[in-house]
């Protein structure tokens, strides 16, 4: 199609490519189907160029996309290397005494990070951060308080602290690291107090595999449900055929006699 001859008349293979950019169009969300639909007619009714080439004159051609620019944050693709951001961290260091302190949600954590709970507790939760580096430190202090460091699965957690009349521990799984996950180094000590590391999945994602679990659960009732209906199908199908057999010798015996 042109613009230097609007009047010239089009063909149908003109009208049948203005179609499959509107039909890529509305696969990749630019059209609504209603806007779909009425620029499909318009393009079957246009009878030059004229008419056809304001249809998509605002839509890319048809098995392109444009560049685009985006200022905020990019979507993670659920990968780790998405997670290893580089840089400096959000937040360096944290302190409790007699209080308490979280680092959770969004937030980079840094090559190294040291945290300090004298009669208070602070919580560090890795589950949705990103990670300045591959290996990361965090470093932890608990006098007469305690310290709980929250991993994701998959990653990678290496202890180097000790417990002074406490705990520095890091409870049991059975998950092994991800190839490309960070590796967590947990070092200091903990005096009448606890250091503590825990592997969680995010709200979420426990939230998802509920689901999932749900979602089985009715998928395997309505198998059995499908299967004693097609017993009971069965059955009846059995009987119906029992009792007319039997009605069969009846009528031959009345027949006989």
């Amino acid at each position: 199609m042109t613009d230097d001859a609007p009047e010239l008349r089009a063909a149908d293979a003109d009208r049948e490519r203005v179609a499959e950019i509107l039909r890529d169009a509305l696969a990749e969300g630019r059209l609504d189907m209603a806007e779909f639909e009425e620029r499909l007619e318009a393009t079957y009714q246009a009878r030059t160029y004229g008419e056809l080439t304001p249809i998509t004159r605002d839509l890319p051609a048809a098995g392109t996309s444009p560049a685009v620019s985006l200022t905020k944050p990019p979507v993670r693709d659920g990968s780790w290397g998405s997670r290893i951001v580089g840089g400096e961290g959000t937040s360096s260091w944290a302190v409790a005494i007699m209080s308490g302190f979280q680092r959770k949600g969004r937030w980079t954590v840094p090559r190294r990070f040291d945290s300090f709970a004298f009669w208070g507790g602070g919580e560090i939760d890795l589950r949705e951060a990103d990670f300045a580096a591959g290996e990361v430190v965090i470093n932890c202090v608990a006098v007469m308080g305690g310290i709980s460091v929250i991993v994701p699965p998959g990653v990678e957690v290496v202890m180097r602290g000790i417990g002074i009349m406490g705990g520095f521990d890091e409870r049991e799984h059975d998950m092994s690291p991800d190839p490309g996950a960070p590796r967590v180094i947990v070092t200091g000590f903990a005096f009448w107090g606890g250091v503590e590391v825990a592997h969680k999945v995010t709200k979420a994602e426990r939230q998802r595999l509920k689901e999932e679990r749900r979602q089985e659960g009715l998928d395997r009732r309505s198998a059995r449900h499908e299967l004693h209906e097609s017993r009971h199908e069965w059955h009846q199908q059995r009987r119906e055929h029992r009792e007319e057999r039997r009605e069969n010798r009846d009528r031959r015996r009345r027949g006989d006699h």
